[in-house]
């Protein structure tokens, strides 16, 4: 049997497993098994909340097709929490290690419990060599790329994880992501693949955008994507570093702030669902 806790982040939601207590052997197996939403717990993936030699904690995110990803912006504020509320900390200020670096956490507390966090998500990376895309320069912004024979601007950024911005005049409501975001993310130019983030914009301070993720597909949130998001916003005269930008996603909202020495500070909700046992 194996514990877990399901939480999510504005309804991004991972099945955490405390591995300050318990062993996973096979997390890759263990991922698309348990994200089934028919035949398992449900979840769009596994992350594994581990002891780290460089912080405070180490988190390991698997998609739900078993691929591990390098970062989750939504599954820190969770693995923060739940570090808090568990004891793991005892400081409402932490660090966690993750595959794109050590980032860190201010907790909001209530009652004793973490409701939400502000994370610093590191600078943003624009260099398409870095991404990793396949394109030269020291940028990728508003440039075409073509899916399904359509023409579309995209900007290119990294946080941790690559991501694809496009901002749309016509309503992201109508968009069959299931049709065309499997293409972007396999498009030629993300050799690692790519999360793609289609966005209107409400105003100078309100994006309202709809993500695809790699290994996930459509998913009711995605935390580096509303950073990416708000970064492209910035890049494309949209919106202006050093204020808050309001990212609505279908499962919330998030407010997030690209600074002018390039760091993005992102802050949102954080929910325990439900805690269980599973038997592998």
């Amino acid at each position: 049997m194996m514990k877990f806790s399901k939480m999510h982040g504005i309804g991004n939601d991972y099945i955490y497993v405390n591995c300050f207590e318990e062993q996973v052997a096979h997390p890759e197996e263990l991922a698309i098994r348990i994200s089934d939403r028919r035949k398992g717990i449900g979840s769009d993936g596994l992350i594994l909340i581990l002891p780290s030699d460089k912080a405070d904690c180490r988190m390991r995110i698997f998609n739900a097709d078993g691929s591990e990803a390098m970062m989750c912006g939504n599954g820190i504020r969770c693995v923060g929490k739940y570090a808090y509320d568990h004891g793991i900390v005892t400081k409402p200020e932490l660090s966690v290690e993750t595959n794109s670096g050590i980032k860190y956490i201010t907790l909001q507390t209530e009652n004793g419990k973490a409701i939400g966090a502000t994370v610093n998500m590191g600078k943003a990376i624009l260099k398409p060599a870095d991404i990793p895309m396949n394109a030269e320069g020291e940028n990728f912004i508003s440039q075409p790329i073509t899916v399904q024979g359509k023409t579309y601007l995209a900007t290119g950024v990294s946080m941790g994880n690559p991501h694809c911005v496009v901002f749309l005049d016509e309503n992201i409501n109508d968009l069959n992501l299931e049709k065309i975001g499997s293409d972007f993310e396999h498009h030629a130019l993300f050799p690692a693949r790519v999360n793609t983030e289609f966005v209107n914009v409400l105003d100078d301070h309100t994006l309202k955008m709809r993500v695809w993720e790699r290994g996930s597909g459509e998913t009711m949130a995605c935390g580096t994507g509303a950073c990416a998001v708000a970064v492209a916003s910035v890049l494309n005269q949209y919106c202006k570093q050093n204020e808050i930008i309001n990212i609505k996603l279908l499962g919330g909202d998030l407010q997030i702030v690209y600074q002018t020495d390039g760091t993005v500070m992102m802050t949102g909700s954080a929910t325990h669902v439900f805690d269980g046992e599973i038997l592998l």
